[in-house]
């Protein structure tokens, strides 16, 4: 894309407005989990290998190792919202278990950052 084309996009403040909302209704930050993680349909989803879970997860998280998810579809509840995390900003892991999970009527969210920024850069309390 040429810098003129990139400029005009950004000037377009529908395609903005567009943008934000779709990033705000599908991803949440460490803070926002924490404080939606205290409500009652949520089901936290670490779709990172289980030996990875073993060492250290989020609280409340559930190990759904990626390759595991589709055969286990039944164990979700589909009233439920759930927020899936993998291990950091470079894992696709998590977006493939949200479009997964999309897919297949679930209402989903991705942690943004995955479980290093909840860990490391936010020092919120993991699970041993």
């Amino acid at each position: 894309m040429t810098d003129e084309k990139i400029q005009n996009i950004r000037n377009n403040t529908e395609k903005a407005e567009c943008y934000f909302s779709k990033k705000l209704a599908f991803t949440l930050g460490p803070v926002e989990l924490k404080e939606l993680a205290e409500e009652k349909n949520i089901k936290i989803i670490d779709v990172r290998l289980k030996s990875d879970y073993e060492v250290g997860h989020i609280p409340q998280a559930v190990s759904m190792p990626y390759e595991e998810l589709e055969s286990r579809l039944n164990e979700l509840n589909k009233d439920d919202l759930h927020v899936v995390y993998c291990y950091n900003n470079y894992c696709h892991l998590g977006a493939r278990a949200s479009l997964l999970l999309a897919r297949n009527t679930y209402s989903v969210m991705e942690l943004s950052g995955g479980f290093k920024t909840w860990a490391e850069e936010f020092h919120f309390a993991v699970v041993q």
